[in-house]
């Protein structure tokens, strides 16, 4: 082998770092409880009480969007869809009194 000039001598290396090249990572927060639940895993009144008042709040608010205010109750809306079917049959028998001609 010709020895080159601009060669230079090295060695190879290991590719796992070593301690003193490793970067060191942050340590780990203590995890502190959730607020909402003691120690034990149990949730605070509070929490429990908020909940419930989300859902029945929710549940208030999908009646309004359904159209089920309160006067427009579901009682009302079948007596509307009853009337609307009489008054169609209505309407047909007539049509039909004046196809005969009645």
């Amino acid at each position: 082998m010709s020895e080159d000039p601009n060669a230079v001598d090295g060695e190879i290396v290991d590719e796992t770092p070593t301690a003193a090249l490793a970067i060191p990572s942050p340590p780990v927060p203590q995890s502190l409880p959730d607020p909402d639940y003691s120690e034990g895993g149990v949730p605070s009144f509070d929490f429990v009480r908020d909940k419930i008042e989300n859902r029945y709040t929710t549940s208030l608010g999908s009646v309004d969007v359904a159209g089920l205010g309160t006067e427009n109750t579901a009682e009302a809306l079948d007596k509307k869809i009853a009337d609307r079917d009489q008054a169609a049959k209505d309407r047909l028998a007539e049509i039909r009194r004046s196809m005969r001609g009645e």
